[in-house]
C-alpha cells in the first residue's frame, strides 16, 4: 500500500483530532475576541470623546463577528465539539475589554495589539500544520491577515502609549496563550 497523504474530512464527517482541536480553539478565540470588543464598546460608547476609537473598534469587531460565524459553520460541518469553557470566555472576554477601555482608549488599543499578536503567532503555526486541508488553510490565512491588520491599526492608534504598556501587553499575551492551551483540550 502506497504511503499517501492524509485527506481532510469532507463536510459532515468527523474531523481528525488535530483539525478538531484547531477548529475548537479558533472558534473559542473568535468568540473571545467578539466579547472583548463588546466590552470595549460598552465603555467607549458611553464615554464622551471616544467616538473615533469606538468607530475603529466597531470595524474590527465586525470582522471578528464574521470570523466567529465562519467557525460556527465549521463546528457544525465538521462535527467538532466546541470548548466547554465558553461560559468562562463569555465573562473573561467582556471583562478584559471593559477593563482595558476603562483605562482609556490607548489601553483598549494595547489590548487589541496584544491579543492579535498572539493570534498571529497561533494562526501561523496552524497554517504550517494544515497540510492538505486547503479550504481550512485558506480560511486561517485570510483571518490571520485581518488579525495582523487589527494589530497594526491598534499600534497606529497609540497602543504603545498606554500607561504600563509593557506590563499590560505581556499580561494579556500570557492570558491569551493560556486560553489557547485550555481551549484546544477542554
Amino acid at each position: 500500500m502506497a504511503n499517501r497523504a492524509k485527506r481532510p474530512a469532507p463536510p459532515g464527517v468527523k474531523a481528525d483530532a488535530d483539525i478538531e482541536s484547531m477548529i475548537r480553539v479558533d472558534h473559542a478565540g473568535e468568540y473571545g475576541a467578539v466579547r472583548i470588543y463588546e466590552g470595549q464598546l460598552a465603555v467607549l460608547d458611553a464615554r464622551p470623546g471616544s467616538r473615533e476609537a469606538a468607530a475603529t473598534i466597531r470595524k474590527m469587531a465586525a470582522q471578528e463577528q464574521h470570523h466567529l460565524e465562519t467557525f460556527d459553520k465549521l463546528v457544525i460541518e465538521r462535527r467538532v465539539r466546541p470548548t466547554a469553557l465558553e461560559p468562562v470566555w463569555r465573562v473573561a472576554g467582556f471583562a478584559l475589554g471593559a477593563a482595558t477601555a476603562l483605562l482609556g482608549e490607548k489601553a483598549a488599543m494595547a489590548c487589541t495589539a496584544a491579543v492579535e499578536d498572539v493570534i498571529d503567532e497561533h494562526y501561523a503555526r496552524q497554517v504550517e500544520r494544515l497540510g492538505n486541508d486547503a479550504a481550512l488553510k485558506r480560511t486561517v490565512e485570510g483571518f490571520r491577515a485581518e488579525e495582523i491588520a487589527h494589530r497594526d491599526e491598534a499600534l497606529a492608534n497609540g497602543a504603545e502609549q498606554a500607561p504600563g504598556y509593557r506590563f499590560l501587553s505581556e499580561g494579556i499575551k500570557a492570558g491569551c496563550r493560556l486560553a489557547i492551551k485550555l481551549s484546544e483540550r477542554i
